[in-house]
Formats: structure tokens, sequence, C-alpha cells
């Protein structure tokens, strides 16, 4: 009898990675089955350029989006969500194109939820302790104890509420009406656990090590921190008043 194997697909949003895009797919090539979506927001350090020239050795592994201007985190994540759901894959990642999430993490997250039968898998930097390298402590506290903070408010059973690495069954992102999804930074982040939380499904945390990029420029500022951890009164208030209900 033949074993049906599960699709998967890797979604990296990318704005100017020119210096990490080629090295994060070849890197991830060599360690997963997984596809890889780039959606990419008009960058004009040439990233998409790069993904093109890639996509002639893996035209049935890597694909890219191209969008016009900055949309936001957000955004690129439901277009790409969208896209696999359209092509009927069964697992969705979310990881970063920086190397701050480890390519050779991403079966981990795969392998936890068939183990653990849930249904979304979060490579959590604080899980297990805290194992973030190189960041200032200044923002290492502001991550730690605004993920305490969601969690108190939202009742998120996750320790790492804001965390960007991700792994999605596809049932839960049909179950999910992303109109009401509304932050676009790492309120994106909180709020898709919120919503899956609330519907029903089974969330685990997988430990990764968290490495800050040495390569390019981060997309944080606190104006996107402060959008998180204000947004989640919203959050928490707008529930009240919301039938939780699957999608589909």
């Amino acid at each position: 009898m033949e074993v049906k194997t599960d699709k998967k697909v890797i979604l990296i949003p990318t704005y100017n990675e020119k210096e990490n895009i080629e090295n994060i797919i070849r890197k991830t090539f060599t360690v997963t089955d997984s596809n890889i979506l780039v959606i990419d927001d008009g960058s004009p350090d040439g990233t998409a350029s790069i993904v093109k020239k890639i996509m002639e050795e893996f035209p049935d592994r890597l694909f890219i989006e191209e969008r016009t201007g900055k949309l936001g985190l957000g955004t690129a994540y439901i277009h790409g969500f969208k896209w696999a759901l359209a092509r009927n894959y069964d697992y969705i990642f979310e990881m970063d194109a920086d190397f701050s999430h480890n390519p050779e993490d991403v079966e981990r997250l795969y392998t936890a939820i068939l183990e653990n039968n849930a249904d979304v898998a979060v490579g959590s930097r604080y899980c297990q302790g805290v194992n973030v390298l190189n960041w200032p402590m200044s923002r290492l506290l502001m991550s730690y104890y605004g993920s305490m903070y969601v969690r108190f408010i939202l009742g998120i059973p996750v320790k790492d509420t804001t965390a960007g690495f991700m792994c999605y069954s596809t049932e839960v992102l049909k179950a999910i009406d992303f109109s009401r999804i509304k932050h676009v930074g790492y309120g994106f982040q909180i709020e898709m656990k919120f919503n899956a939380h609330k519907l029903g499904f089974k969330i685990i945390e997988v430990p990764i090590i968290f490495k800050d990029r040495t390569l390019g420029t981060s997309k944080m500022s606190a104006g996107i921190f402060k959008e998180a951890i204000f947004g989640v009164i919203g959050l928490r208030i707008s529930s009240f008043f919301r039938k939780w209900k699957r999608q589909g």
C-alpha cells in the first residue's frame, strides 16, 4: 500500500534580504523535503531577482510571490497562507530569512505535531528557560516579559506568544477567518495563536535556540512591538463579543 507523504511548504517573507536569501534557501533544501515560497515586498536590493535565479535550479520546489511595497509581515503571511491553501499543502511553516530560525528545526516542528496529535507547533525561545543568542538585554527583557503579559491577558497556553517560527496544519488555517486578523507586525503572531486557541486547536511548543541575524538589517522596531503589546487588550475585549466558530 502506498504511504501518503505530507505536502509541506515554508513561507519566507522578505524585504531587503539579499545577504541571506540564497543561503537560507540552499540550507533549507538540504535539511527538509519542504517546498519554499518567498513572499517579497518589492525589495529594492534585488532579493526577488536572486530568488528567481535559484528557481531555475529548483523549479518544482521554490516559488515566489512579489508584492508592491512594504505591506507588513502579517499581510505577507496571509498572502502566503492563501497561496498554499489553494495548492493543497498539508502543513505550512513560517520562517525568517535571516537564519534567526534554524532550518534544521523545521522537521522538528513537523514531527512534534505528528507525535503529539497537535495542530500547531511553535518554535519557542522560552518554553525551556531562555534560549536567545546575541540580543541586547533590553530587547530580551522586552520580549520575554512581553510574552508573559500576553499570556496573562489572553490566556494562551504558549510561553513564546510572539514567536515567528511556526508550523500550522492546513485545518487550522482553513478554520481562521483571515479578514478578522488586523495586526500586521508581531501582533499578527499573537493574534494567530489566539485564534487557533479560541477555535479549539492544540498548540505545542518545541524548544529552539534563537540566534539574532548577523547579516542584513532587522525589521524590528519599538512601534511594531508596541502594536503587539497594546493590541492584546483590544483582542481580549473583542473576544467577549465574538462567537468563535471555525470557517469552512
